[in-house]
């Protein structure tokens, strides 16, 4: 592929190159050599419920890796016991080791839905930084100033409204700045919020004397609710774990506003076919339902396979269209006559913690038989056959067993 296609991959929904003409000069140098470029992206396995809106950087990831480049995927076993202050107004508890170790292993699972798994190369940041004694420490905190910090907009907002500001918080862009110095990054990934730390690594590099990484940051994917970015925390994701039924159902309830942004940074639709569909939506051609539906059905299908797109399309149908239960719900034994609401959202498998269920039940989305369920300390009395609903897109039928 000639320089210009390559470019033209790697623009496509970015929002950023920092600095463009040093990123040319580096792949006018790989391809003269022949030695792929290291695509850094860090995760901090917090958690390890990833929705789309986290996939766009690896998407682009997978896009150098067709390019011939490699990725490398660094494990933030330690900034995942800090926590990433980006977006934060207060600081994350911590996880202890086997905790991030499992959500780490459950997160490249999810991650390996889109990349190259041949060329990817996973690094856990204990790799180096169990080696630092507490003077390498020292010396790598000289490197930057208390005043460069405070410029990071999430530490100055916290420390201006007196909130709670960690003086280990502060040590969170230094240490992933560290991370690409550790692996020799030719580019790192990140969306737009992580514009700072990826920076931070640029400048450490320099200052170590290296060859500076380049910036590719990526815009944010907005939640279905069309207000603002997707996020757990506001139940307006798609999660890689949803069932196929349920991420075609969440993308068909997202504006009409937002079907081009989801096909820019949620598909591998190219940026023509992209641009026709914009002209159609613009004009009256073609029902917008359409595109949403077909939308739907790309998205289902790169992270389920082939068939399970109109199977889901069929349960969409049925469900929404028709305001009907659908004819294969699963369901849930139990021989106790009264049982917490929340506790049974949980056993269920309709929520994955008592937290989801709380803000369910609190949201207006958990209904028994019909009936709005809104109080979040109810003990449910049981009946055979009940059929409980979370959302618009989950179902549950109790079976009572004595």
């Amino acid at each position: 592929m000639d320089l210009q296609k390559t470019l033209e991959v790697i623009r496509n929904c970015v929002e950023e190159i920092i600095p463009e003409d040093e990123l040319i000069k580096k792949l006018e140098k790989s391809e003269e050599t022949g030695k792929p470029l290291r695509i850094k992206y860090g995760i901090d396995p917090t958690g390890y419920d990833v929705h789309i809106g986290h996939l766009v950087p690896i998407r682009k990831m997978r896009d150098f890796q067709n390019l011939g480049h490699t990725g490398v995927i660094i494990i933030g076993d330690f900034t995942a016991q800090i926590g990433d202050p980006t977006g934060l107004d207060e600081t994350r508890k911590h996880l202890n080791e086997e905790e991030v170790k499992q959500n780490a292993e459950k997160y490249m699972d999810q991650l390996y839905m889109i990349l190259d798994k041949e060329k990817t190369e996973v690094r856990w940041q204990s790799e180096w930084f169990k080696k630092m004694s507490l003077e390498d420490v020292m010396n790598l905190m000289s490197k930057f100033t208390l005043a460069q910090f405070m410029a990071h907009e999430t530490f100055r907002r916290r420390y201006e409204k007196g909130l709670p500001l960690s003086l280990h918080e502060l040590l969170y862009p230094l240490l992933q700045a560290y991370d690409s110095v550790a692996i020799e990054a030719d580019v790192e990934l990140g969306a737009t919020e992580q514009k700072f730390n990826i920076l931070a690594g640029r400048e450490l590099q320099k200052i170590m004397g290296m060859e500076q990484q380049i910036a590719v940051l990526s815009p944010i994917l907005y939640g279905i609710d069309g207000k603002e970015k997707m996020s757990k925390s506001l139940n307006n994701y798609i999660a890689v774990f949803d069932s196929p039924d349920e991420k075609y159902g969440k993308v068909m309830s997202i504006p009409d506003s937002l079907i081009i942004h989801y096909y820019k940074l949620a598909t591998n639709v190219n940026s023509e076919q992209i641009a026709k569909m914009e002209q159609h939506l613009k004009g009256d051609s073609i029902n917008p339902m359409m595109i949403k539906e077909t939308l739907a059905s790309l998205i289902v299908e790169m992270y389920h396979g082939q068939g399970t797109a109109q199977k889901a399309a069929k349960h969409f149908h049925k469900v929404f269209a028709k305001k009907e239960i659908p004819d294969e719900i699963p369901d849930f034994k139990t021989d106790k006559d009264e049982i917490w609401i929340v506790k049974l959202l949980s056993e269920t498998g309709l929520v994955k913690s008592n937290g989801e269920a709380r803000r369910m039940i609190q949201q207006g989305a958990v209904s028994v038989n019909g009936k709005k369920m809104d109080d979040i300390e109810l003990n449910l009395k049981i009946e055979d056959g009940f059929i409980i609903k979370v959302g618009k897109r989950r179902f549950c039928k109790i079976i009572k067993t004595s």
